[in-house]
């Protein structure tokens, strides 16, 4: 399953304040594209999409792409600031590679 750290709980609930959507859903997807071949798609939904199921993690109702569970089995996501800003941080033990930008990646074959 996938963990998420205190940081990304309170980034996610921040989110869906700021956009004044606190009963929204936290989509985890997973497309093709990126510098390194797949990428990591974040969205607030209103609805569930057919098909997939939400999951409650620490309070964050979370709904993850069917066909993105594969390559999202026993993600940690996190957030963290630095000098460039703020941003979450993927920790996929399933990566083979990362990007620089830390949103794309291969797949372990």
């Amino acid at each position: 399953m996938i963990e998420l750290t205190p940081a990304a709980v309170k980034e996610i609930k921040r989110i869906q304040k700021s956009r004044q959507q606190p009963e929204s859903y936290f989509r985890l997807a997973i497309a093709q594209g990126g510098c390194s071949g797949l990428y990591y798609a974040l969205e607030l939904c209103e609805t569930i999409p057919n098909g997939e199921q939400p999951y409650d993690l620490e309070g964050v109702s979370l709904i993850i792409e069917s066909k993105s569970l594969p390559y999202l089995e026993n993600l940690r996501l996190d957030y963290a600031e630095d000098l460039m800003g703020g941003g979450f941080r993927f920790h996929n033990p399933n990566a083979q590679a990362t990007c620089r930008c830390g949103l794309s990646f291969s797949q372990k074959v």
